[in-house]
């Protein structure tokens, strides 16, 4: 094959085990023969060229994995939309992307956004009319493959690219260290408009000719009942929803025999859930990562999952890390350092944004992650915080300069500053201090709602307090560390 893209891939796996299921959604299964053909029947009818962008807004659905897949036969570049966003950001990166058509989910119609649609009503029309026969056009390793957008400290959300050769080495890094086999059974109910449930589920998943049973949604009762009726052996989440699955009152009795991986990530995560799961004989595997290194940057192997517990873990094995002191010298062991992070799984850059990738990427590839690690004398590293201030709310980032940027519209805000604070479901919530400008007449309520609409909701502080004055320092810079000191619970 020419393709040596990710978008060959349905056509690869399908040659070897045609008949195997590929992907079950509500009921109905399609095997890697169906995916093979739909993924080229809709390739030949989108009307796209190399290097267009295709987008997608919608949950989880056979639509969103022909699209990525179709994209990448083409040579064309995949776009997946954040379903949570409110209007006005999803519209602010259509606009950024300029891709040539939006494909909507089932339950999307794409009211208010700009570009050509393809709604979920004449996706199946349009892919009838499209040749199931093969395409093969040339796709190299280094060509890009996807931009996911991830919001800016700034506000403004950047679109990191990452290439199929990006893609495919944090496949192999995967591999090496979870030993997924042809017969996996992995449930899929963290968005794949996220980086890791993407790439850390379904890619691999196909790529071993695995069956991926796709939810739009992750709900705790659903997840145990899918656990027990499909034998499930590989699941993905963020910590949040790992913590709600114990704290049902099924989780005592749930039958959990089929597990065999569990893979976590998007957020650190606590050791009182790490025993809880290994209380339960589970493996718990955890690593860290970010949208610009594919994601898999320090991964945890199961054979140190009890002893380095808390550890995001070493290296992956195509992969180099190191923590850096202010100074710009190694961080010793036992010091804190910035992560930075190089290898075959480093993104190229960010999607027409020169300066924003100068910043953070360096002549030799070195990616500078803005988090704060450190290692033991065994170069395990645990991540201890975040330089840039950046909230992750059930794995989902919140940076502060975004929210602070829609408070400061209302007429009342004089000034105003976003904190992370602990919380038991979400592992942390934003709480907003604000100054309100004298005289003004406002109630908390009254800010969260003016939110409601601008941000996403689970951008919109889950706490407002009104305060006299914020902390700053002789320049005028606003200082965070004292407000997490007086006001992060």
């Amino acid at each position: 094959m020419r393709n040596q893209g990710i978008g060959s891939w349905p056509a690869r796996r399908a040659r070897m085990t045609p008949d195997k299921v590929a992907l079950s959604y509500r009921g109905r299964d399609y095997t890697y023969r169906d995916l093979r053909e739909r993924v080229n029947r809709l390739a030949s009818a989108l009307d796209v060229r190399r290097g267009d962008r295709v987008a997608f807004l919608g949950a989880n659905q056979p639509a969103m994995v022909e699209t990525f897949f179709a994209a990448g036969l083409l040579g064309a570049v995949f776009v997946p939309l954040n379903t949570r966003l409110a209007m006005p950001e999803l519209r602010f990166i259509l606009d950024d992307a300029e891709p040539a058509v939006l494909v909507l989910g089932a339950e999307r119609d794409g009211a208010g956004l700009p570009g050509r649609h393809l709604t979920a009503a004449a996706y199946e029309d349009l892919l009838m009319t499209g040749s199931p026969e093969p395409i093969d056009a040339p796709v190299g390793q280094d060509d890009v493959c996807l931009i996911m957008y991830t919001s800016g400290t700034t506000g403004r959300p950047k679109g990191a690219m990452l290439t199929h050769a990006n893609l495919t080495w944090n496949t192999v890094n995967l591999l090496v260290d979870v030993p997924l086999a042809h017969d996996e059974v992995t449930l899929i109910s963290a968005p794949m408009f996220h980086i890791a449930a993407l790439a850390q589920t379904l890619i691999p998943s196909v790529l071993k000719g695995g069956r991926a049973i796709l939810e739009p949604s992750f709900d705790v009762g659903r997840t145990f009942d899918l656990i027990e009726s499909e034998r499930v052996t590989v699941m993905f989440g963020v910590p949040s929803m790992f913590g709600l699955l114990t704290r049902s009152e099924r989780w005592a009795g749930a039958d959990l025999s089929s597990l065999r991986h569990l893979l976590c990530g998007g957020a650190p995560v606590p050791e009182p859930l790490i025993r809880t799961y290994q209380d339960r004989g589970l493996t718990f595997l955890q690593g860290y990562g970010m949208t610009e290194t594919a994601p898999g940057a320090l991964f945890l192997g199961a054979e140190h999952s009890i002893a380095k517990a808390g550890s995001a873990g070493v290296p992956c094995f195509f992969a180099d890390v190191r923590l850096l002191a202010p100074d710009g010298s190694p961080a010793a062991p036992g010091e804190p350092g910035e992560v930075y992070v190089e290898g075959p799984n480093v993104m190229p850059g960010y999607w027409r944004r020169a300066k924003e990738t100068a910043e953070v990427l360096s002549a030799d590839g070195w990616f500078r992650s803005g988090d704060i690690g450190v290692a033991d004398d065994d170069g395990y590293v645990r991540i201890s915080d975040r330089i840039n201030d950046v909230i992750i709310s059930g794995g989902e980032n919140i940076y502060p300069a975004e929210v602070e940027s829609a408070l400061y519209e209302h007429a009342a805000v004089a000034e105003c500053a976003v904190i992370g604070v602990p919380d038991e479901k979400w592992g942390e919530v934003g709480k907003a201090l604000v100054v309100p400008r004298p005289g003004a007449e406002v109630a908390p309520g009254d800010l969260l709602k003016h939110l409601d609409g601008r941000l996403a909701r689970f951008k919109i502080p889950k706490y407002l307090e009104f305060v006299a004055e914020l902390p700053k320092n002789a320049a005028g810079k606003l200082l965070k560390a004292p407000l997490r000191k007086l006001y992060g619970g």
